[in-house]
């Protein structure tokens, strides 16, 4: 039939389907847009203004108070969960890569390096070099040690979770928080009384609240604390303290750096047997500050 054979009905009867069908087929794509939409969701793809419908069950933050004095041998009452930190990531995965190079492969020390912000704990004129294979200086005398030594030295101290472990020279507070990364129960001691405010703040700030600090002498070692599963000293005696020994638990470890000062020192691992019978190794040839018996700061 002709246009000109149809009549104004039917014109209009045409009309109203092409009407209808152009509104079906708009309610379809919209039908299929929320359908895409839907399965964008579910694959975890969503507007970042946009809530999900089902938020995930938040973790549960570590607390901040400290974690209660008890022997060695019984656990924590609670999951201590050390801090993380996004910031120079990259330079802290090459630093690692570095301590591979030296032979380094123990994947927890690894994890432990690449988690702790190093560059929070040199002072802000060296920030940039914060990562590099070298020790770095903290004020007043004193050093943030080379990454491979802090990383071997907690790797020979084999810490569990349960360990109770003493520090002798807090210095910045870097080698305290890389201890807290195995365990809660860190103490370490510092005399030089800038840097031990300065750490205990530092610590508490970035997290790391576990860690009890202390500032005096630490050739006495920490004796309301003892005995200890482990000891790290970070500073150079002229031999092994006999209060640190005597602190140390059976079958406990003790990493020390030995030798006179301005020179070549040995790092030593000590070790004490069940029956008390105490055991000594060199490790390797080292250079340390030397361990101090006064406050320089002091007056």
């Amino acid at each position: 039939m002709s246009d000109q054979d149809r009549s104004p009905a039917d014109t209009g009867t045409w009309v109203l389907v092409a009407v209808v069908v152009c509104a079906l087929g708009a309610l379809a794509l919209w039908a299929l847009r929320d359908v895409l939409r839907g399965e964008a969701g579910s694959s975890g793809a969503r507007d970042a203004n946009t809530p999900a419908t089902q938020p995930a069950p938040a973790e549960s933050a570590p607390t901040s108070e400290s974690a209660p004095t008890r022997p060695a041998s019984q656990p924590a009452t609670r999951k201590w969960s050390p801090p993380r930190f996004a910031q120079r990531r990259q330079e802290r995965d090459r630093m690692v890569q570095v301590i591979r190079w030296y032979g380094l492969a123990d994947q927890a020390i690894l994890n432990a390096m690449t988690a702790v912000p190093r560059h929070e704990f040199v002072p802000g004129g060296l920030a940039a070099s914060a990562y590099a294979d070298r020790p770095l200086a903290i004020g007043h005398g004193q050093t943030i040690s080379q990454p491979y030594i802090v990383a071997e030295m907690t790797r020979q101290l084999a810490l569990t979770p349960k360990s109770r472990v003493l520090e002798i020279g807090t210095g910045s507070g870097y080698q305290a928080a890389v201890l807290a990364e195995f365990t809660p129960h860190v103490y370490t001691i510092e005399i030089v009384k800038p840097l031990a405010d300065a750490a205990a703040k530092r610590l508490k700030r970035l997290g790391y609240d576990v860690v009890q600090t202390r500032h005096g002498d630490g050739y006495h070692g920490w004796k309301e604390h003892a005995p200890y599963d482990a000891v790290i000293v970070t500073c150079a005696a002229g031999q092994i303290p006999p209060p640190l020994l005597r602190q140390l638990a059976p079958g406990g470890r003790m990493v020390i750096p030995v030798g006179a000062r301005f020179a070549t020192q040995s790092l030593m691992l000590v070790t004490k047997d069940k029956d008390g019978t105490v055991r000594s190794r060199n490790l390797m040839a080292v250079a340390f500050v030397p361990l101090l018996r006064k406050d320089p700061t002091s007056r």
